[in-house]
C-alpha cells in the first residue's frame, strides 16, 4: 500500500516537476557566455535572487530523488527470491517439451546454441 502511495507521488513529483522546467525562461547566452558571448554577463551567471519557479524546480528535485531512491529500496527488498526466467516456467508447464534424461539446463542450451548457429549461416541461397 506504501509502495503504491509514494509510487503515485512520484508520478505527480515527475510532473510537476516537467511543468516547472518548462515553464521557466531562459538564461541566454549559455555556453557562449564562457567565450565573451554572454553580453557582459559572468562565467557562471549573474548574482540574482532566485525566483518562485527555481526554488520549486530545487524542492521537486531534491523530492525526485528522495523518492526514486525510497521506490528503489522497496522493489528490491521486497522480492526476495531469486530471479525467475519466463522461459524456465514456460519450459517447466510443458513437460513433454523436455526429453527424458535431459536436464533443463541442458535443454535450453543446446536451443540457444542452436539458434546462434542459425542466425550466423548466411550462405543459403547466396548463389
Amino acid at each position: 500500500m506504501l509502495f503504491k502511495l509514494l509510487l503515485g507521488l512520484h508520478i505527480v513529483v515527475c510532473l510537476v516537476l516537467m511543468v516547472v522546467v518548462l515553464l521557466q525562461s531562459s538564461k541566454g547566452g549559455g555556453l557562449a557566455g564562457a567565450f565573451g558571448g554572454g553580453g557582459g554577463q559572468t562565467m557562471f551567471g549573474g548574482q540574482e535572487t532566485a525566483t518562485f519557479l527555481s526554488k520549486m524546480t530545487t524542492y521537486l528535485a531534491v523530492l525526485f530523488m528522495l523518492l526514486s531512491l525510497s521506490l528503489a529500496f522497496m522493489s528490491s527488498r521486497s522480492g526476495t527470491a531469486a530471479p525467475r526466467s519466463v522461459v524456465r516456467e514456460a519450459a517447466e508447464r510443458q513437460s513433454n517439451v523436455i526429453p527424458s534424461g535431459q536436464s533443463m539446463d541442458d535443454f535450453l542450451g543446446s536451443a540457444v546454441l542452436d539458434s546462434a548457429a542459425a542466425a550466423v549461416d548466411t550462405t543459403v541461397g547466396a548463389q
